[in-house]
């Protein structure tokens, strides 16, 4: 489980109750707490979100939230020294050797890839197959990037729906000059509510899942190259030094003084 998500997500809260509480105490949060607003703010934000989207797609946005917490299962280190160990296989034994390895792997992509090239398909082929796969699984992660991305856009606009609804009824009885700060107050609180879930809850998400994409994608595509290279037969410190190339240089040097201790 990611702590970062949580922790940030936490400390983020923790701060604006301390804001709100920090002059007048705890009981300060009954001029934060509207239902009314909330109703506007939150049921008008998913309400919009979920007519612009079809249920499944709506259903698998909300479900992704959950993806935020959980880490790569996988690093591109990790996946670098299976390819390696696979193109050792491989030049040791044939590429038929390679279909027994390639049952035990837990990553279905590599698992698919590693059994095109076991099976003798077209190195050109091969590659098509793999970056079409890559292309959905994108198009897929980017669509709950959207549905998180157009809720925060959702938030801060209903939020202000909200806000103008509460000024129209104040506005429209001014009798009473000492209602007029309380109520201004309780009208401001759905902007409030909509900030809220922009930046708290939507933004954040958005950008993790935007990240986990990037991470996942790139893993991938090292896999691609690993793949096509044992294919290609070339030798596997080539490999190596070629799929290096999608490292930062600190994540080479990580992985240069482990090979040692590995040796």
């Amino acid at each position: 489980m990611d702590l970062a998500s949580i922790i940030g997500l936490i400390a983020a809260f923790a701060l604006m109750i301390f804001g709100i509480t920090n002059e007048k105490g705890m009981g300060a949060l009954g001029s934060f707490l509207d239902p009314p607003s909330a109703l506007i703010t939150f049921g008008g934000s998913f309400g919009a979100m979920f007519a612009a989207s079809h249920i499944k797609s709506f259903l698998a946005g909300l479900k992704s939230f959950l993806l935020i917490f959980k880490m790569p299962k996988q690093s591109e280190g990790d996946t670098i020294k299976s390819i390696i160990e696979l193109s050792n296989l491989a030049r040791r034994e044939g590429l038929l050797a390679l279909e027994e390895s390639a049952n035990n792997l837990e990553d279905e992509f590599m698992q698919k890839g590693v059994m095109l090239i076991v099976d003798g398909t077209d190195p050109e082929l091969v590659r098509s197959i793999l970056e079409a796969e890559l292309v959905n699984v994108d198009a897929r992660h980017q669509a709950n990037i959207q549905f998180w991305k157009g809720l925060g856009a959702m938030g801060p606009a209903w939020g202000m729906i909200g806000t103008l609804i509460g000024l129209i009824n104040m506005l429209k009885d001014l009798s009473d000059p000492d209602s007029i700060g309380p109520n201004m107050a309780v009208a401001l609180v759905t902007t409030l509510y909509g900030s809220v879930l922009a930046n708290w809850i939507c933004t954040p998400v958005a950008t993790k899942l935007g990240t986990l994409n990037d991470t996942e994608i790139k893993l991938k595509e090292v896999m691609i190259e690993g793949i096509l290279s044992i294919q290609a037969g070339e030798n596997p410190r080539v490999i190596e030094e070629k799929l290096k190339s999608f490292l930062s240089p600190g994540e080479r040097k990580a992985m240069s003084e482990e090979e040692p201790a590995n040796g």
